[in-house]
């Protein structure tokens, strides 16, 4: 085999010889300390390193190339550095091949077969093509300059480029599915219908949450002025945001109304869901998940809808279920309006939050998906009567979008769906396949994630008791839950342009 290796293994030589014969032809110029301060700044990936960490600053498609980028390069670094040149030792260039003037001195010791420098470099431009295609054309004259250099300094021969350029596209295209670009969620598709017209407000009962984020002395007048006919309930601490709603609606209130966040919401549309009331809600709160998806985006707009009685339809969840042991069973239904969880899906949230603001989303979720799923145990419970162990269940009322660890919207509020996400723990070697899939951002198609829809679900504990959280409140020693799922109960005023 070596006989039959000499002869290409000789031509490869020969023309690595008399490429570096031409380029020792071009003269002294600008361009020589030019290259030689390129090649040294992509030593150990310094370059990349930088460039990763500027466009970390810019949000979106730029923040999520860099990070391809890099995963790239670290790919391609290491099958050179651990695989490549161990396996194919080379000397590299003499001092008399090049002018002195140009050689750089002294020589990296390591193998010249091939090129690390060019791997790094040609991985880290394909990667981040991968994900933008402006960014991708941007750095590719870095890369080929910073490859061009490694011969124009006599670190390497053409023929290590050559290789170390093939090792660094081959690492781009492995990494091709690691945190892939999320397929764009599908457009608003609210079912809408003519509800009860509010006019100035006649029947309307609305109740303010004080403690919103938003609240303040101008929120009742603007909601007065909106509706001069309403009555306006503030609600303060100790006040029962849900009990002053039921009180208005025994009293014959027509409609309800309510200024918060998603909790205030949530529970005005249990009153609303359970009386067949239309509901009214302004976006007062520090977070505003439903009346995003229901369209509603400021006070002005969903009371001009209200007043003519717009208003989308939304499917209603409910969980029913039971605490306690035997002989003391506490039974409970309680209102869903977005999600459920149980597990560690809150800590992994919490953590993603705390390192968002300083490292944006995608980076912050790699992170706080490591070290969460790192120190977590997956635990027993049982599925429709199948026993699994798991690390989160989370439950949403209606299908959510991108369908991984981050979902964001919701299309519809009426299909009647519960989305089902499990990361389950029965795979072999299930925690190195799950921490792999958060590096990677493969967890939607990870064998130890399962993501189905459905109209209901029975979660029954195992070893004990469980915390279960419906929409940010944690409900502690549960034994069972029943998710289910009211079609079309729900009417929430929406502006048509919403």
């Amino acid at each position: 085999m070596r006989r039959h290796l000499r002869r290409p293994l000789a031509r490869v030589s020969s023309w690595d010889k008399a490429m570096v014969a031409a380029l020792a032809e071009v003269p002294h110029g600008p361009w020589d300390a030019g290259f030689r301060h390129l090649s040294n700044a992509a030593t150990h990936g310094k370059l990349w390193f930088g460039i990763a960490g500027v466009l970390a600053f810019v949000p979106g498609r730029p923040r999520r190339a860099a990070v391809h980028g890099l995963l790239a390069l670290g790919v391609a670094s290491a099958a050179t550095n651990l695989i490549f040149k161990s396996a194919l030792p080379r000397r590299r260039p003499l001092p008399v091949h090049l002018p002195h003037f140009r050689f750089v001195n002294p020589q990296p010791t390591s193998s010249s077969l091939p090129s690390g420098h060019s791997a790094s470099a040609v991985a880290f431009a394909t990667g981040m093509g991968m994900v933008s295609r402006p960014l991708g054309a941007a750095a590719a004259p870095l890369a080929v300059g910073v490859a061009y250099s490694r011969v124009h300094t006599g670190a390497h021969w053409p023929s290590d480029v050559v290789l170390g350029s093939a090792i660094g596209l081959g690492a781009a295209a492995l990494t091709r599915r690691w945190w892939p670009a999320r397929d764009a969620a599908p457009e608003p598709s609210p079912t809408r219908e003519q509800v009860h017209p509010l006019g100035a407000g006649e029947g309307l009962v609305v109740a303010l949450n004080t403690l919103g984020g938003s609240y303040d002395d101008d929120t009742r007048t603007a909601v007065q002025t909106a509706f001069p006919q309403a009555r306006l309930v503030e609600i303060g601490r100790g006040d029962d945001l849900r009990a002053e709603l039921e009180r208005a609606a025994d009293e014959g209130a027509a409609a309800l109304g309510v200024w918060g966040g998603d909790g205030s919401v949530g529970s005005a549309a249990a009153v609303a869901c359970e009386r067949g009331l239309p509901l009214l809600a302004f976006p007062g709160g520090t977070l505003n998940h439903f009346l995003r998806d229901a369209l509603v985006r400021d006070v002005v707009s969903v009371a001009e809808a209200a007043r003519s009685g717009q208003a989308v339809v939304s499917d209603c969840g409910v969980v029913s279920i039971e605490r306690g042991g035997k002989g003391s069973e506490e039974q409970q239904d309680l209102f869903m309006l977005n999600t459920a969880s149980i597990g560690i899906y809150p800590n992994l949230v919490r953590r993603r939050e705390l390192l968002q603001p300083e490292l944006g989303k995608p980076l912050a979720g790699v992170l706080a998906g490591l070290r969460t799923f790192a120190v977590a145990r997956p635990f027993p419970v049982l599925l429709d009567g199948v026993r699994t162990r798991i690390w989160i269940l989370y439950v949403g009322r209606g299908r959510y979008y991108p369908e991984d660890l981050a979902p964001l919207v919701r299309p519809k509020l009426d299909d009647g769906l519960l989305d089902i996400r499990v990361l389950e723990a029965e795979e072999r070697f299930a925690r190195v396949r799950l921490l792999w899939a958060v590096l990677t951002g493969t967890t939607q198609t990870s064998s130890v994630t399962h993501l189905r829809t459905a109209t209901s679900l029975q979660v029954e504990s195992v070893d004990g008791p469980l915390s279960l959280a419906v929409d940010g409140e944690v409900v502690a020693g549960v034994r069972s839950a029943r998710f289910g799922v009211r079609p079309g109960a729900l009417r929430v005023y929406s502006a048509t342009n919403g």
